[in-house]
């Protein structure tokens, strides 16, 4: 389906703060592709580093506390992430779809964490971040692949086209970028009524992926009804509804 960015920066807008306290998921992903870039990069001092799609910060702030960075250049679509981060001399703002935006050149490190699923086309980034990146520069990134949130898919037929690590690994390699590792795992939320997960996906700001859904009375009881297949009793006896999520995680290097 087309992305619609304005959309995806106007439903992460309204879920900035309520994003933190939902997106657990989110943060196990940033922490585990955080302690990944620290067992595999040789090093952990960098002139110029870009994050696509900080959010509220999340990886940002492990960056920061964990590497020596003289320079972190932060984008994202919408301006209201600003509040989430304190002054700081070696911050610099790229706010915009990256996708429009000219990269930042001479980098030594891009990192991404769950945001290059919402790009409409992944091997222009690709392209772009092997530009801007010096020569043996890293590409350090988590997306999500293809069983990412499928009960919301199955259930409403509205979803991203998530591409599989071969096909990740494939587009990295056209454009020059040796892959260093690559992994995928399968994690997922319980909650106790289906109701909760679409509030779930609404704090998260992920209901930008649905902007034509329109629920009514009818279709919410139809949902409920269809979720009951995605759920299994707890030791008390008590239904719970799973979610899925399917990270992705992978370490580049710019090989010229």
């Amino acid at each position: 389906m087309p992305i619609d960015k304005a959309q995806v920066a106007q439903r992460f807008a309204k879920a900035h703060q309520s994003y933190d306290l939902h997106a657990v998921v989110q943060k196990r992903i940033c922490r585990h592709l955080m302690n990944l870039m620290l067992q595999i990069l040789p090093e952990r001092n960098f002139k110029r580093v870009l994050e696509i799609g900080c959010g509220s910060g999340n990886l940002s702030h492990q960056l920061l506390q964990r590497l020596r960075i003289e320079r972190l250049i932060l984008n994202d679509l919408y301006p209201e992430i600003q509040q989430h981060f304190k002054a700081a001399e070696n911050l610099e703002w790229l706010i915009g779809d990256i996708e429009q935006l000219a990269f930042p050149q001479a980098l030594d490190l891009a990192v991404s964490s769950s945001a290059l699923q919402w790009m409409a086309d992944l091997k222009s980034v690709f392209r772009q971040a092997h530009q801007a990146l010096q020569p043996c520069g890293y590409f350090c990134f988590s997306t999500f692949g293809r069983q990412n949130l499928q009960e919301i898919k199955a259930l409403t037929g509205q979803g991203l086209e998530y591409l599989t690590p071969a096909e990740i690994q494939h587009l990295l390699q056209q454009q020059g970028f040796e892959v260093l590792y690559l992994s995928e795992s399968l994690d997922a939320l319980h909650f106790n009524h289906p109701r909760e997960v679409l509030q779930h996906l609404k704090a998260t700001g992920v209901t930008a992926v649905s902007a034509g859904q329109r629920w009514t009375k009818q279709s919410l009881a139809q949902f409920y009804q269809g979720y009951a297949q995605y759920s299994q009793r707890n030791d008390a006896g008590q239904p719970e509804y799973h979610l899925s999520y399917h990270p992705i995680y992978c370490i580049a290097r710019r090989t010229s």
